[in-house]
């Protein structure tokens, strides 16, 4: 299998032409998705489930992090943007910025315990702490609303430099999202491939051996599930305005198994872009075999069992590998296996 290391790094000025790609298919998507018998609203869903996706393949593919509760951070988000918006202020920006400080806080603390753990201890400790937030939103029910949730949640307008632009409508909502989706994928091509990016890529390899580089492991992981948690609380605040709600299922260990899903079958482990298959995969998936029928989900998951055991590279990884072939990048490799 390949790997991250395999696919040689970029500078910001190589990512354009994905980027222009990513905003292109962005800008046009209210056009061209009814003409393809989708509806508008799905646009909205698949660009803040790209930035959660993308956020937490930092700690997934890039430092090799198993965090299996990471659902959570998600669902804090979205309660901490409607909590603002209920009882301090009808504000955008005021309510996104509670949402990432909410999570990236929550991620502070989780990290704190489990950034000194590895491999299975880690993951286990993920899904306990995950799990945690999920009861709590369900039994605080004077904050939270318990399991009903926070129901009517507003969505403000956006001001900008004395401007004001209405959010109601999907198409304005999906526009908010399309930019704040090409933004995390800015922040983080540059985060991926600058020097803490690399230190990530090293403790994924080998952790030990990072930390005799000299590098402060725990505080890198801590520092890369902070990050994780608040690009999760900036996807909450997002998903729970396009709700107009926040309810516990979205902490739910179900929503923190369907992100691993999408990064794996996506190539998240191989590929920055891993992350934007793998979530495009899964609502096509959904909205199509789920128009066919009603175990749709069945068959997706039949398609991850056999994209694990068969292609754990993922679609990413696939892409890549084809390209290398249509370029005879495999001959010399492929003689070497054939000549031991």
């Amino acid at each position: 299998m390949i790997s991250l290391a395999d696919i040689p790094s970029r500078s910001p000025v190589q990512a354009y032409g994905p980027v222009a790609l990513l905003a292109l298919a962005l800008a046009t998507a209210p056009w061209w998705l009814p003409a393809i018998g989708l509806y508008q609203y799905l646009g909205v869903e698949v660009a803040i489930w790209m930035i959660f996706a993308l956020g937490f393949n930092l700690l997934f593919g890039y430092a090799g992090l198993h965090s299996f509760g990471h659902g959570a951070y998600l669902g804090i988000g979205a309660y901490a943007f409607g909590l603002f918006q209920q009882n301090v202020a009808l504000s955008l920006w005021g309510g996104l910025g509670a949402a990432i400080l909410a999570a990236g806080f929550a991620g502070a603390i989780v990290g704190v315990f489990v950034s000194h753990r590895r491999g299975i201890y880690y993951a286990l400790l993920t899904i306990a702490f995950g799990q945690v937030f999920w009861f709590s939103s369900m039994k605080l029910y004077g904050i939270t609303g318990g399991e009903d949730g926070l129901l009517g949640i507003p969505r403000p307008p956006l001001t900008f430099f004395g401007l004001e632009f209405d959010l109601r409508s999907n198409v304005a909502l999906f526009y908010l999202s399309a930019i704040f989706l090409l933004l995390t994928v800015l922040i983080l091509w540059r985060l991926v491939n600058s020097p803490f990016g690399r230190v990530l890529q090293a403790i994924r390899q080998n952790e030990t051996r990072a930390r005799f580089a000299g590098y402060e492991v725990w505080r890198f992981k801590w520092a890369a599930f902070v990050i994780s948690a608040m690009f999760a609380g900036l996807a909450g605040g997002l998903f729970s305005m396009a709700q107009q709600s926040a309810y516990p299922d979205v902490m739910s260990l179900h929503q923190s198994g369907l992100i691993v899903m999408m990064v794996l079958v996506g190539g998240g482990l191989v590929s920055f872009w891993g992350p934007v298959l793998g979530v495009i995969l899964y609502f096509v998936a959904r909205d199509v075999l789920g128009g066919l029928t009603e175990t749709w989900l069945l068959w997706y998951g039949l398609m991850f069992m056999a994209m694990v055991m068969l292609r754990p590279e993922g679609v990413a990884g696939m892409l890549h590998l084809g390209w290398k072939r249509l370029r005879g990048g495999e001959k010399p490799a492929v003689l070497a296996a054939e000549k031991a």
